[in-house]
């Protein structure tokens, strides 16, 4: 019977040690997922279901894509939001708050970005600083409008992104680039007569060329070729670059990602067809695709928000980055960099606390963004009650492989 009794409670402390061991390999997990000291606070979860302050911060999560082909987007939305994040709680965050910030991996997947909501509520996110792309940010806004769940995203055009009142963003949408470009090309004398390539299975680029076709007429553009892929089939666009050319095409409108342009620049070469191309945000990050030759896209113009000499500013954010994360910063980088500024304003015009739920803070940004004003790297910004922001456009031109003002 001793022996007996001796076995057992030897078993017992063994179960005891094994479970104190899968407790702290969990709480490790849940500490690599978040940002470093962010995952081992622990929160609660208030009577309406919505996240309940922790008491460390401004608890702002973020989702986009870190793998997979449209991973340069996100990488650069993480980095340019992580600089400003420290930049802030360097200079005694937000009304002497800090900002506890984590990211979440979505693949440019809608699916998967609604997981990675789902596992930024549960580490109890308060604001939401995404989506990066708009077919997960379309999934994401359903989730974060059934939560009162503020949202501003850098980069997500489609105009259903910020439909609901809690959502707004940094970025124009698909439809303002889409008329932006034919009035810059058209004012400026550019082209007048005009080819588009554009994927018609994307709500990104059908968005904005929709837009395109709509507006060109206006500033005395003929569209000579409307050529569309889809994605299943983005391989191969010898057909639409031979149509643009029979056309007489004197310029290529690309509003598409930088990938599929890529390969589009690389095609014209080969049938020795050489218009100007023109493109969107899309195409930023054309110059660090694999095995490209950065050659092809000199003289590319596209519209963005950042123009990386255009004033002190601007050059201070470039350096910082570079310093940073030695590389120099795509577009993406700068709207996230002024996304966590823009948080941090509205923050502190509706004088919330970190103690304040999820849908407590979102009531008061609704309307603070209405009332703030923002200077940043993309320029100055107001917001509309739709979430649409008010900016002016820029346009660069590749030349010796570095974005130029035009």
């Amino acid at each position: 019977m001793k022996k007996l009794v001796s076995l057992m409670l030897v078993l017992s402390m063994v179960a005891a040690l094994l479970a104190g061991c899968g407790n702290k390999t969990a709480a490790n997990n849940g500490a690599e997922a978040g940002t470093e000291g962010a995952a081992n606070a622990e929160g609660t979860e208030d009577a309406a279901g919505g996240s309940a302050a922790t008491g460390e911060g401004f608890r702002i999560g973020g989702i986009g894509p870190l793998t997979g082909g449209a991973a340069v987007y996100g990488i650069a939305v993480k980095n340019g939001a992580q600089l400003a994040v420290d930049e802030i709680n360097a200079a005694g965050g937000i009304n002497g708050t800090p900002i506890v910030f984590t990211f979440e991996d979505d693949e440019h997947d809608p699916e998967k970005a609604v997981n990675a909501y789902n596992t930024l509520k549960d580490w109890n996110m308060q604001l939401l600083m995404g989506t990066v792309t708009s077919g997960p940010c379309l999934a994401v806004a359903e989730e974060t409008m059934n939560d009162n769940m503020f949202m501003l995203t850098p980069s997500g055009t489609a105009v259903e992104c910020v439909q609901y009142d809690n959502a707004f963003r940094v970025c124009f949408s698909d439809p303002n680039q889409g008329g932006k470009s034919a009035e810059y090309i058209g004012t400026n004398k550019i082209a007048s007569k005009v080819a588009v390539i554009y994927d018609s299975s994307d709500v990104y680029s059908s968005g904005i060329y929709a837009e395109f076709a709509k507006t060109a007429p206006e500033y005395g553009i003929e569209i000579v070729a409307a050529e569309a892929f889809t994605a299943d089939n983005k391989t191969d666009f010898t057909i639409q670059l031979q149509k643009a050319k029979d056309g007489g095409a004197e310029l290529v409108f690309l509003p598409i990602y930088y990938q599929e342009a890529a390969l589009i620049l690389s095609q014209a070469n080969s049938m020795g067809f050489a218009p100007m191309f023109f493109g969107c945000d899309g195409l930023d990050g054309i110059l660090s695709v694999e095995d490209f030759d950065p050659a092809l896209a000199e003289g590319v113009m596209l519209l963005t928000p950042l123009v990386a000499d255009e004033n002190d500013k601007t050059r201070a954010f470039v350096a910082a980055y570079e310093e940073a994360y030695g590389e120099t910063p795509i577009q993406f980088a700068a709207n996230a960099y002024d996304a966590m500024y823009i948080i941090k304003a509205a923050l502190e015009q509706s004088g919330v606390s970190a103690q304040m739920s999820a849908s407590e803070i979102c009531d008061l940004l609704k309307t603070a963004m209405t009332e703030v004003t923002v200077s940043g790297i993309t320029g100055e910004m107001t917001w509309t009650a739709d979430g649409e922001v008010n900016k002016e456009p820029k346009a660069v031109k590749i030349v010796d492989g570095a974005y130029t003002a035009m």
